[in-house]
């Protein structure tokens, strides 16, 4: 027999749901200059992006939190989690200021990803 859904349970899965869609759209932003041939012709490329960060942050913050019963680590790595999110919008917000260049947007962005998979990997060990 199956577990009812609880509301806490319910908004875990949707804000899961959430921050997937919101990466997809940071990947398909990332990925439109190079399929058309630069950032001159991929106009919307920003726009999208900035939606992808944005779903992220969101999801992140309605994220429930881990209860104290958990383990230490655990709760952190769920805290650095959410810094992804927010280094996510720091790269949005280069996209529109006139001044920066292509790296630093990149820079941001590898940034959040590479502690996007840090955490992603770090789930599978078992917690002591």
């Amino acid at each position: 027999m199956t577990q009812p859904i609880t509301p806490t349970g319910r908004r875990a899965a949707l804000c899961s749901l959430g921050g997937s869609l919101g990466l997809l759209l940071i990947a398909v932003a990332v990925m439109l200059p190079l399929i058309q041939d630069g950032f001159e012709k991929a106009a919307a490329f920003d726009w999208i992006y900035t939606a992808g960060a944005a779903v992220c942050l969101i999801s992140t913050v309605f994220t429930p939190r881990l209860p104290k019963s958990e383990p230490l680590s655990r709760r952190r790595w769920q805290r650095i989690e959410g810094w992804s999110s927010i280094i996510f919008c720091a790269a949005a917000a280069m996209l529109f200021v006139p001044s920066t260049t292509f790296r630093d947007w990149l820079a941001f962005t590898l940034a959040g990803a590479v502690i996007r998979i840090i955490c992603f990997f770090r789930s599978f060990r078992p917690y002591k």
